[in-house]
């Protein structure tokens, strides 16, 4: 058990103690610990008590080493070491470098400073139940044995700049640490190590080209008790979506073992999304999970020579998530809590970036670092940033995106740190992972791409600081790309970024948000790719009036659902075994398919939580359901799909009824467990009214019951039944979305698919725009909601004015049409007055 600390400090001020515990320091004391150090203290004495656990330890002082450096006059000697330095020269810095550490290294501690160290090393032993002192009664020899031994506790050795983790700064990963370190000698050793890593190549050049005073900036050490995450897990958490900046959701990723691969892109992590705001209302809003390689972990190199070692993840551990969603759940709550109380502590609001670890031999959860995020936070929130590919060619990998931006130029292909010199400005840098050491080059290249890491891996995170576009764990990026070709790095595109051959076209748009108009009509964004959403959530809509099921099922679950359902039947084995492989961590197939739709429906809905977000049950066409994976055993043959077995007729019938409960299930946990009630589901296609009322009564069967815990269901206006029926529609719908494509079809009697028809489609024809005027006036005389999803109101803006001119409730958009229809709406209601 953990004792009272007793002060080596007593007797001296802080501001010339050589130690101070964690439990001493706070927020305020970057100058005195550096910002790691500071933040440990300041979770241990203001969150422990609220029940985050934070591993105890103490932080030698700036002013133990500014002690340290005058004593042995080092600063006169680096000042002139550094009289030529040039950063932009890399052989020039890491000769520079290399003389600095090396004139640190070969200069010993004062007597004081070993002695201090040495005896808040040995009280930290005591607090963790080791008796560290009976080392001190036996010969030289046989106390370096001692020390080998159990009377030493394991502790991480970690750098804490003086200036680090400012909002303006951030110097992670710049110096250096060090795991599994025991026994008082290499605990000495290690602190002087890291003395000496204020002084490596990429903390040089960051201090140089930030404009920090290379003698201003003071290190401390910080000596922690290590977490058994060796034995388990751990990762990295933001409380912000690095991406885009999105304030409601948190990202944690995790990997088996130490941190140390997580934090240097060694390993392609699980990575977790959830959502704060009901999170804190005591729902389970895991709105995302995606499994990573986890190839190798780092775990201690009991009776080897080095401190640490990766080993290979067996195969079936690799194949399971290494956190439960309990696990994941609490380190959501807890990354808000240190979030808000940063954000309390700084009087701003401070998204953070926090690294977690599990314990293996007792199963608790740790944090065991926290600083501010220094990139989505510094973003000016009023202009509104956007990349768009104008055209694609050969793609050449694909990883995740980080940076929703594009670059290019010719790729560098670099397997070995030591080739850096080689690196040419502009060039796209392809290489296995980056580590700091790589960072005098990274800011020189227009795009990175690695083979390894996940969104919070050092090349991410370096990117990101650097607004330089990455795509991280591809894989195969060092075979698939050649050095001197050309290529374009798109990460515009969703969480998959892609390296396209050739340097394509491309466009980039600034929009500027402070003056926007109010308008009477809601303008709303049509939505299919959950990817997109956090990154469409800075368009100022006023929620979703079209999230499409199709695009989730057919590019996130790929199967048909009564594949799942009646795995068992099927007879084409590749296709059984195409299906065993996306449902590899499910033994209930059927499941998968919740789960899936599920966080797809979650990620579109918190990204504009509380606005509503209108969700159209599956329109897939047979022909369509066939081309999944196992559908062609289950859908008919029709000769005219488009007006067949689609929409709410399939809801009901004996035939799918099965298939339309599992949507139902993900609507209901969306909406029940994770807390989402902005959700609106609508039913497509509905022929007729009493169509509708069986659709509803098999809602309820699943949990889905208008008027309960708010749920209200609207219908598609896109037949001539929905506008000729609308009174009656009325009674048994909460609300109308007029499909404009499906009702000029139907409306004009020809198939939109017709290539010998097509130039009849108008959205503007005369028969059209009456069946419009009709809906929305039935509609409001019925005191019900009406919108329009289709695609006229985007193509045209004269069909827009036309709706607004009817009062219509709300129109919704493609993303790229709704700045330029808010201002138009705007001129139109203000010309009405």
């Amino acid at each position: 058990m953990v004792t009272t600390v007793r002060q080596d400090s007593a007797n001296t001020s802080r501001e010339q103690a050589l130690i101070l515990w964690f439990e001493e320091v706070g927020t305020k004391d970057v100058g005195l610990v550096g910002g790691k150090n500071s933040s440990l203290g300041e979770m241990i004495q203001q969150l422990m008590p609220k029940g985050i656990n934070v591993p105890t330890g103490f932080a030698t002082t700036a002013y133990a080493y500014r002690h340290f450096i005058e004593s042995a006059g080092l600063e006169a000697k680096l000042r002139e070491l550094f009289k030529d330095l040039d950063v932009n020269n890399v052989r020039n810095l890491q000769e520079r470098g290399k003389r600095a550490r090396s004139l640190i290294l070969n200069t010993p501690f004062p007597e004081d400073l070993n002695n201090a160290i040495t005896l808040a090393y040995r009280r930290l032993c005591e607090r963790y139940g080791y008796d560290a002192s009976v080392c001190d009664q036996l010969e030289a020899e046989d106390r370096q044995e001692c020390e080998i031994q159990s009377q030493n506790v394991d502790v991480a050795v970690r750098s804490s700049a003086t200036a680090e983790d400012l909002p303006e700064a951030s110097f992670a990963g710049q110096q250096e640490t060090y795991l599994n370190v025991q026994g008082v000698k290499a605990v000495l050793d290690s602190c002087h190590k890291c003395f000496a890593s204020l002084f490596t190549d990429r903390a040089i050049s960051y201090r140089q080209h930030n404009g920090f005073d290379h003698f201003a900036v003071a290190l401390s050490v910080g000596v922690q008790k290590m977490v058994r995450s060796d034995l388990a897990s751990s990762g990295v958490m933001f409380s912000i979506d690095t991406e885009t900046g999105f304030k409601n959701a948190a990202l944690i990723t995790a990997a088996y073992g130490l941190g140390e691969n997580v934090v240097q892109g060694a390993v392609n992590p699980d990575e977790y999304f959830v959502f704060k705001p009901t999170l804190k209302d005591g729902k389970r809003p895991i709105l995302e999970k995606r499994l990573g390689s986890k190839a190798i972990k780092m775990v201690y190199d009991i009776g080897g020579s080095k401190l640490t070692k990766n080993v290979e993840v067996p195969e079936p551990e690799r194949q399971k998530y290494c956190i439960t969603d309990d696990e994941i759940l609490t380190l959501g709550k807890w990354a808000i809590q240190i979030e808000e109380h940063y954000s309390n502590v700084r009087g701003t609001y401070t998204p953070m970036d926090i690294e977690w670890a599990k314990d293996g031999l007792t199963g608790d959860l740790f944090i065991v670092q926290a600083r501010p995020e220094t990139v989505q936070s510094q973003k000016a929130d009023n202009v509104l940033k956007s990349y768009e590919l104008k055209e694609h060619s050969k793609i050449l990998t694909t990883g995740r995106s980080v940076g929703a931006a594009i670059g290019q130029g010719k790729a560098h292909v670099i397997l070995n740190v030591s080739k850096i010199n080689d690196f040419k400005p502009g060039e796209v840098l392809v290489t296995n992972r980056t580590d700091p050491d790589w960072e005098p080059i990274m800011k020189q290249a227009s795009a990175i791409v690695t083979n390894q890491g996940g969104r919070t891996c050092h090349a991410a995170i370096i990117a990101r600081e650097m607004g330089i576009p990455a795509i991280v764990g591809c894989g195969d990026a060092t075979e698939a790309i050649k050095t001197g070709q050309e290529v374009t790095v798109c990460c515009s595109e969703g969480d998959e970024g892609h390296v396209f051959s050739g340097l394509l076209p491309y466009e980039i748009r600034e929009t500027k948000l402070d003056d926007l108009p109010t308008t009477r009509t809601n303008i709303l964004m049509n939505i299919g790719n959950p990817e997109q959403a956090f990154s469409l959530s800075n368009i100022p809509a006023e929620g979703v009036g079209l999230a499409r099921l199709e695009f989730i099922i057919a590019n996130h679950i790929k199967a048909h659902p009564l594949a799942l359902i009646k795995f068992d039947e099927l007879e084409d084995e590749s296709v059984k075994a195409q299906i065993a492989q996306l449902t590899k961590l499910y033994e209930d197939k059927p499941q998968f398919f919740v789960d899936k739709l599920a966080h797809g429906v979650a990620m579109i809905a918190a990204a504009f939580y509380p606005k509503p977000v209108i969700v159209r049950m599956s329109d897939f066409k047979s022909n369509e359901y066939a081309n999944l994976l196992g559908g062609s055993k289950f859908e008919p043959k029709e000769e005219n799909p488009m007006i067949g077995w689609r929409g709410a007729s399939r809801y009901y019938d004996p035939n799918y009824r099965e298939a339309y409960a599992l949507e139902c299930k993900a609507l209901k946990m969306v909406r029940d467990e994770m807390g989402l009630t902005n959700v609106i589901p609508m039913i497509p296609f509905c022929r007729t009214p009493d169509e509708g009322r069986r659709v509803l009564e098999e809602m309820a069967k699943h949990g889905l019951e208008r008027g309960v815990n708010g749920l209200q269901v609207y219908v598609m206006c896109e037949l001539p039944s929905n506008v000729i029926l609308a009174d009656e529609f009325s009674q048994v719908f909460d609300g109308f979305s007029i499909g404009s494509n499906d009702l000029t079809q139907l409306t004009l009697g020809l198939d939109r698919d017709s290539a010998l028809v097509a130039h009849l489609f108008d959205e503007r024809n005369e028969g059209v725009k009456r069946m419009v005027k009709l809906a929305i006036e039935t509609a409001k005389a019925n005191g019900r909601k009406i919108g329009i999803c289709g695609q006229a109101p985007s193509d045209y803006p004269e069909f827009a004015k036309f709706l607004v001119e009817l009062g219509i409730d709300s129109m919704s958009l493609n993303p790229d049409s709704v700045l330029k229809t808010i201002l138009m709406v705007a001129e139109v209601e203000a010309g009405q007055q």
